[in-house]
């Protein structure tokens, strides 16, 4: 699959203010700094999409891009680190929890992590809260041009017998580069396949 148009519809503080549910939804979230924006312009094919920055979360809002009138790409807060206050941190993790749980047409949460780390427990919480609600969900593996194939293997395989302690089935996995802009087609077609399952359960 290839995206031959992306817009921008809107920023959202909340649930509510968000656009009517309709298309399917593919969420992205991760935590501050895991290069969720770089992802998203690779994604996306463009430069600009969403705004990279050296200062850990920048994206404070519900943003919600409409890709080829037919399903939303939708960037997330940031959870974990970032140079805001504690309870602005607590507004945007509440904002997008509440997202993630009630949204009907949510395709599939896509929880990006920085391949370089063995499992954090911050990102091993949002991985088991996000299962313990059903929600569906993929992994993304972010930064994979910084380590050796062999340690990004290493890194991924402590991630699965991590899970595999308390999830029956392992949810997919993509290891991206957005310096190589590797991965970007294996996403692309998981979404495809995705829109193609939600179109035939309508």
């Amino acid at each position: 699959m290839e995206i031959k148009q992306i817009a921008f519809i809107k920023s959202s503080p909340d649930l509510k203010t968000c656009p009517p549910e309709g298309p399917p939804e593919y969420v992205f979230a991760g935590r501050s700094n895991v290069g969720k924006s770089s992802l998203l312009n690779l994604l996306a094919g463009k430069k600009n999409l969403a705004k990279t920055s050296s200062t850990p979360g920048k994206t404070k809002l519900i943003n919600h891009y409409l890709v080829d009138e037919t399903w939303y790409l939708v960037d997330l807060p940031g959870y974990g680190f970032a140079r805001t206050g504690k309870q602005a941190r607590n507004d945007f993790m509440l904002s997008g929890w509440e997202f993630i749980r009630k949204r009907k047409t949510l395709s599939c949460l896509f929880i990006l992590i920085d391949c370089r780390h063995h499992p954090l427990e911050s990102d091993l919480a949002f991985i088991n809260i996000a299962g313990e609600n059903q929600v569906p969900l993929a992994l993304i593996f972010t930064k994979s041009d910084k380590i050796s194939g062999v340690a990004l293997e290493r890194n991924l395989t402590k991630y699965r017998n991590t899970l595999l302690q308390t999830w029956e089935e392992l949810p997919p996995f993509f290891a991206t580069s957005s310096l190589r802009q590797t991965g970007r087609e294996e996403i692309l077609h998981f979404i495809g396949e995705s829109n193609r399952n939600f179109l035939n359960n309508l």
